[in-house]
């Protein structure tokens, strides 16, 4: 059996076309599952240093440069209060400035140091390694398969593709333009 073939008992049943939501569901679950694990993976080697919702910060500050502080909270879906105390923490750890905006010295703006810009693309660089060792391991008519089914999954979910340069835009999946519907 080929490297990339699953066993027999693993693979689910060939379907014949039909469309079976459940399967489905389990099958996106199942994978989530993984990217999660991967995800998880990649930031515990800076767990030290920034929780998950100072990363998730440091990841819209870093996609958002001389951003205000409402703009961000909205963008995270948080507080402003809850934005400032993660913000500050950030800042104290340096990876995050806070300076007065030379047009208007009335507004602040934020921005990602170059120590938080690492700690951001490390992060997201150990993620694509991860995500591109299980690919490699995928026969290139699987991987076509996977492209094909995975674009439609998120254009029917609505995330923006992330973009083909080899940047990977919001890393972790986060939208600027996400509901605003909890605090973190």
């Amino acid at each position: 059996m080929a490297a990339h073939e699953q066993p027999r008992e693993d693979r689910p049943p060939d379907r014949g076309g039909d469309d079976d939501v459940d399967e489905v569901t389990r099958a996106v679950l199942t994978a989530s599952r993984l990217l999660v694990a991967v995800s998880a993976r990649s930031l515990a080697a800076v767990e030290d240093r920034v929780t998950l919702p100072q990363f998730r910060l440091l990841v819209v500050l870093s996609t958002n440069s001389n951003a205000k502080l409402v703009t961000l909270a909205d963008r995270l879906g948080v507080n402003p209060s809850t934005a400032m105390r993660m913000l500050d923490r950030l800042i104290a750890a340096g990876l995050a400035e806070r300076e007065v905006n030379p047009a208007n010295r009335r507004e602040t703006v934020l921005r990602v140091t170059p120590e938080g810009r690492r700690l951001v693309d490390d992060v997201t660089a150990g993620r694509r390694r991860e995500i591109a060792a299980i690919v490699e391991r995928l026969a290139p008519e699987q991987r076509t398969d996977l492209i094909d089914a995975l674009t439609a999954f998120t254009v029917a979910g609505g995330e923006p593709p992330v973009p083909g340069d080899g940047s990977d835009g919001y890393p972790l999946g986060w939208t600027s333009d996400l509901p605003a519907h909890h605090d973190v």
